[in-house]
């Protein structure tokens, strides 16, 4: 089945007969009623597409265009805990949904491999009355209450696995998205906080390729196993690059290339002062060697050079940052992290509805990933916001979904990243590598 038959059918299919039937098991719906399940899915997530902070009115005028007729106090009856609970699911089953057959991008790089796979999480906060079902993560940030957001993207085809709902206290290696659902011949990007030496080894044994930063305080040895000093080797062999075997983890001793590169003495600072004002607030003092590891952008990969050289590495990691816009886009676009309401459980049942918005964007920009690697996820979130109202009357007439598609494919060439000269975008660096920019 073609990408956009599938797109057309999960749609349907999640907001309509399996929305109906999770208003039911959710307790939502208890008899039949003014609003169906089908109906208020379909009402909050094309009305915080529209509008991500609606008010009332807002959201019965949503509903008017649906063809409910309801008061703006008739709807703020529905945001019960089991509102709450029914649009988690429907989330979920929008998540469970996978598009297949998609076209992977044309960067010759990016070909190399077996999809490049790039994991990461963001932390909403939520009010301190939802504490007991999203526990955050306390600390100085002082988060009673909170939601981590973990994704797998497949920066390759466009692809994004999950998002898998979290409590925000929950460690990031607690991702469900391990070694097991990425092939071999793939590589792996994460930031520290992924970071595992036991899941390193499994990634080598799995055939898959990895390219991360060096956490400092992991052992490294020579491949003769003698312990080596990665400071002194740095301070007395190296200039502004270098690159040498070594086997990394005092137990595991998985053999990687390790990459250095000395950095300009302004992002040294930069680096300085974050570090310092860490400490300040753990209130620890920086270690000397950590200080001084500031000078370098230090990465370690198990793939050889035929895959990736050095200058190559340094450039792939920067994808990595790709998800981080992800993420930015739901913030600052779609607003998952703000409200306008008191009420807890229309925040939960908003915040899913917004959420469930940007998976169906995710489905939509899988038809186009590959033909522009120059696209911008916030120009292709405000052109969705344009296409919100026509997307509510083609779900109340139950047809029209394809050419919504058709409409977004057609005015997507105008989402680009503008090049520029001074700080050159990710994508036209990776282009660059083949001289293609």
């Amino acid at each position: 089945m073609e990408i956009v038959s599938q797109i057309e059918k999960s749609i349907q299919q999640v907001l309509g007969e399996e929305a109906d039937t999770l208003a039911y098991q959710t307790g939502f719906v208890k008899r039949q009623r003014k609003i169906s399940g089908s109906t208020f899915a379909k009402i909050l997530i094309t009305g915080v597409l529209d509008n991500p902070l609606p008010s009332y009115t807002d959201l019965s005028q949503d509903a008017a265009l649906l063809g409910v007729d309801i008061s703006s106090q008739g709807l703020e009856q529905r945001f019960t805990q089991e509102a709450a609970r029914f649009m988690q699911e429907i989330l979920n089953r929008l998540v469970e949904r996978v598009i297949t057959g998609i076209t992977p991008a044309t960067v010759p790089i990016l070909q190399r491999f077996n999809g490049v796979y790039i994991r990461d999480s963001s932390v909403v906060s939520l009010p301190p009355e939802l504490a007991e079902m999203w526990p955050g993560c306390g600390g100085s940030a002082g988060e009673t209450a909170a939601l981590k957001l973990q994704v797998r993207l497949n920066y390759a085809t466009g692809q994004l696995e999950g998002l898998a709902l979290q409590s925000g206290r929950q460690h990031d290696r607690s991702t469900p998205y391990g070694p097991e659902g990425e092939p071999a011949g793939s590589l792996h990007l994460a930031d520290l906080g992924y970071f595992s030496l036991a899941e390193l080894r499994q990634r080598q044994e799995q055939g898959q390729y990895f390219l991360t930063r060096y956490k400092i305080g992991t052992a490294l040895y020579t491949p003769e196993g003698a312990p080596l000093d990665l400071l002194q080797w740095l301070t007395q062999e190296v200039t502004t690059e270098g690159e040498r075997l070594v086997l990394l983890g005092s137990q595991e001793r998985i053999p990687v290339r390790l990459m250095a590169f000395r950095v300009p003495q302004e992002e040294v600072e930069r680096r300085r002062r974050r570090l310092r004002e860490y400490a300040r607030k753990k209130g620890v003092t920086p270690k000397r060697e950590t200080l001084l590891l500031t000078e370098w952008t230090i990465l370690l990969t198990n793939a050889p050079e035929e895959k990736m050289t050095p200058s190559e590495a340094l450039v792939l990691a920067r994808v990595r940052w790709q998800v981080e816009i992800l993420f930015r886009v739901w913030k600052s676009h779609a607003h998952v992290d703000e409200w306008r309401s008191h009420n807890p459980w229309r925040i939960l049942s908003e915040l899913y509805a917004k959420l469930a918005g940007q998976v169906i964007l995710n489905w939509i920009l899988l038809t186009e990933w590959h033909r522009f690697p120059d696209r911008s996820l916030f120009k292709a979130a405000r052109l969705l916001q344009k296409l919100a109202i026509p997307l509510a009357l083609c779900l109340r007439q139950g047809k029209g979904l394809r050419e919504i598609i058709s409409l977004f494919r057609e005015c997507f060439r105008t989402c680009r990243v503008n090049k520029r000269r001074g700080k050159p975008a990710t994508f036209q660096r990776l282009l660059a590598l083949e001289g293609l920019t």
